[in-house]
């Protein structure tokens, strides 16, 4: 059932608990998440990143994930993640996409306000919702830092006070805050500041937070924000690295000269992500 961000994150609000967002920059984490969400019986969204499009074009795999969210057992939402372009954005919402992110956290405030306006002008005629974010993770959603190997070393912290003045200016349905976590892998052990999230959804009106850089995160942390208001967690990272590793298992503990077979490796992934999005989505809704 293809539905939008904001009626996803409603039920997320309503019963106090996140909802899982997952890229699928491939076939195999599509039918990974759909599979995991259909055997819990809860909503998910799915997202492709204007980064992965190298990997994948939008124009091949976002039809495909149209299909998949309109045929699922459960609500499931299409959101563009990390638009990097207003171009980007709008093509997203040609193509039928029922949220947009756009990511103009790393330009100066007037000019983030200014383009997420219009993000929010093309996606309000189109019946889509939109997110934004104020504050920096430290490195892009792809995982590449800054070069300095400090993954602090760029964050910034998102200002209550302005994330206020930011909402109410653009009309967003969802803000991703900064609040302690780093996209892609963690090299040091994340200190979360839940007083961030607090104090944004205390100075917006409740507007649903989103948590960036999830994977990796604790599971005491994780329910921590969720308590403080966080409805919506990007998890990327470590759902790939769980098909990667069930790859390479798969290969050392083959035993005989027969030939591997791509399609036997990309069902061994796809299986190991389906069961890592599962354990996250528990983990979110307090399932676990």
């Amino acid at each position: 059932m293809l539905v939008t961000m904001k009626e996803i994150l409603k039920i997320a609000e309503e019963k106090e608990i996140a909802i899982g967002a997952f890229n699928a920059a491939n076939l195999e984490s599509l039918i990974a998440e759909v599979g995991a969400a259909e055997s819990l019986d809860l909503p998910i969204i799915i997202q492709f990143a204007q980064c992965h499009e190298p990997w994948i074009p939008l124009d091949i795999i976002g039809p495909i994930m149209l299909t998949a969210a309109k045929s699922a057992k459960v609500p499931v939402c299409i959101h563009l993640d990390h638009g990097e372009t207003l171009g980007y954005v709008s093509h997203a919402l040609d193509l039928g996409f029922t949220s947009v992110m756009y990511d103009g956290s790393t330009l100066d405030y007037e000019e983030n306000l200014n383009n997420t306006k219009k993000a929010v002008e093309l996606a309000k005629a189109k019946g889509a919702s939109v997110e934004a974010e104020l504050g920096s993770m430290g490195v892009r959603e792809s995982g590449a830092g800054d070069g300095s190997g400090n993954e602090d070393a760029t964050k910034i912290y998102t200002d209550p006070e302005l994330a206020a003045d930011f909402v109410r200016d653009t009309g967003i349905d969802a803000l991703a805050c900064s609040f302690g976590t780093t996209h892609g892998i963690y090299l040091t052990e994340p200190r979360l500041d839940f007083d961030v999230v607090k104090n944004v959804r205390a100075k917006t009106g409740n507007i649903p937070v989103v948590m960036h850089g999830g994977s990796g995160v604790s599971r005491e942390d994780y329910h921590k924000a969720i308590k403080a208001g966080v409805r919506k967690i990007n998890y990327f990272t470590y759902m790939d690295k769980a098909g990667g590793a069930a790859v390479v298992k798969y290969l050392d503990e083959k035993k005989d000269d027969t030939p591997v077979f791509f399609s036997t490796l990309s069902m061994c992934g796809r299986d190991a992500m389906m069961e890592n999005v599962t354990e996250a989505m528990k983990m979110f809704a307090f399932m676990d």
